[in-house]
């Protein structure tokens, strides 16, 4: 599996790259600004982007999306719950950031324990709500790719529409800190992390906050 981010954006976000050795399939993961720096990437490891995966709907993961689906033809996929916020500059939070983004809808709408297949790759859903209804964490060959849900030494917001911190520590506890310890966690934002470094250290998750 080829694997790599960019931080992307005012906001730092991370998109990232994942594709199969093989085909030369790929699928690019929260393209949040930068579009052209995007396709230049994916131009440089010679891939084919065949879709784009949302973590969640909010503003400053798909201000690149129209630039990306448009110059690839790739597929957009979202959960289910977050599906109108491609089509509502109010939800997806555009609107509040002096701009007015509003997509096509997805061309799938994914839910708890989709696989999606980039080639050889296969990459598991895992829905995650709490920071939005429909965020999701993608499971890719070991990785955890999780969004805005969980950050090192922190966790998302709660606070806009649709957020339920409960039910996003929830979220972390029941479906992600149950992976290994060593399992490697690729936040919306920041560096990296493991499941055991936030189990251990993140104040929100152990009790010290």
């Amino acid at each position: 599996m080829i694997f790599t981010g960019l931080s992307v954006g005012p906001m730092d976000n991370n998109c990232y790259i994942i594709g199969c050795e093989e085909t030369r399939e790929a699928a690019v993961v929260d393209p949040g600004a930068e579009g052209g720096r995007i396709l230049r990437k994916l131009q440089e490891l010679k891939l084919n982007c065949r879709c784009i995966i949302l973590t969640h709907g909010h503003v400053d993961h798909l201000g690149a999306l129209g630039a990306v689906r448009e110059a690839t033809g790739a597929q957009v996929l979202i959960h289910a719950e977050d599906a109108d916020m491609l089509t509502s500059p109010g939800r997806n939070l555009s609107l509040f950031h002096g701009g007015s983004l509003k997509f096509a809808p997805a061309d799938r709408k994914l839910q708890d324990g989709d696989v999606v297949e980039v080639g050889k790759v296969k990459l598991k859903i895992i829905h995650t709500p709490g920071h939005t209804r429909g965020g999701i964490t993608i499971l890719a060959e070991g990785r955890l790719i999780t969004g805005d849900t969980l950050f090192a030494g922190s966790v998302g917001r709660s606070d806009f529409p649709g957020g339920d911190h409960d039910q996003m520590i929830r979220s972390i506890k029941e479906k992600l800190l149950v992976f290994p310890p060593e399992t490697p966690v690729y936040p919306g934002h920041g560096p990296a992390s493991t499941v055991g470094e936030e189990a251990r250290f993140n104040p929100f998750l152990n009790g010290t906050w």
